[in-house]
């Protein structure tokens, strides 16, 4: 198969799979998402030669750079409707939701905002894109070894945030601390 032709082919199979992982980060507009997407594959068109013949990997290692550029793009112009006053925050209310709002495991996306970057990002490949370790690897553009051991302390530092953010539960009395102590009757009479 030429390079034009696996280009094709990773674009068919993986372009829903990009798309939701950008999506999945980004948070902003669908038409912001949408040119993250078409990043990520402008860059496997131009380097079709190096595409893998299992490609996803590649690709959400390429939409991480990706990102990332996007990002900084977005904070220059941010930066820049501040400078010249047009800052659209001041037109808009804040509104604030209630406690109903809170959906079941928003303490699991707490604890994982609360992580740097690069732990998040190891946890949501494996997680969200379900990569194995080897394609994590490929993904992160690191040894499967190394992937490996991001991954086991990405895990560690979640659970110590989950952890810190849990109340500790009530201590249980042990079990002779729960027996009534009935004074025994050494066979003085009453």
């Amino acid at each position: 198969m030429s390079d034009d032709e696996n280009f094709a082919a990773a674009y068919r199979e993986h372009y829903w799979a990009v798309s939701r992982y950008v999506a999945r980060r980004h948070g902003g507009p669908t038409s912001d998402t949408e040119e993250v997407v078409a990043d990520v594959f402008a860059v496997a068109w131009r380097r079709r030669a190096d595409l893998p013949s299992f490609a996803l990997p590649w690709l959400y290692g390429v939409a991480r750079h990706c990102l990332a550029n996007a990002v900084r793009g977005y904070g220059r112009r941010r930066r820049l409707v501040e400078r010249l006053g047009n800052d659209e925050a001041r037109h808009r209310r804040d509104v604030v939701a209630g406690p109903e709002a809170d959906r079941p495991g928003d303490w699991v996306h707490e604890a994982l905002n609360l992580l740097s970057a690069a732990d998040q990002e190891v946890l949501r490949l494996t997680a969200w894109e379900e990569l194995d370790t080897e394609e994590l690897a490929v993904a992160l553009g690191c040894g499967n070894r190394a992937a490996a051991m991001r991954l086991h302390r990405a895990r560690r530092r979640l659970r110590t945030e989950i952890d810190r953010m849990r109340p500790a539960p009530a201590r249980r009395p042990a079990p002779e601390e729960t027996r009534a102590t009935v004074p025994e009757d050494h066979g003085h009479g009453t």
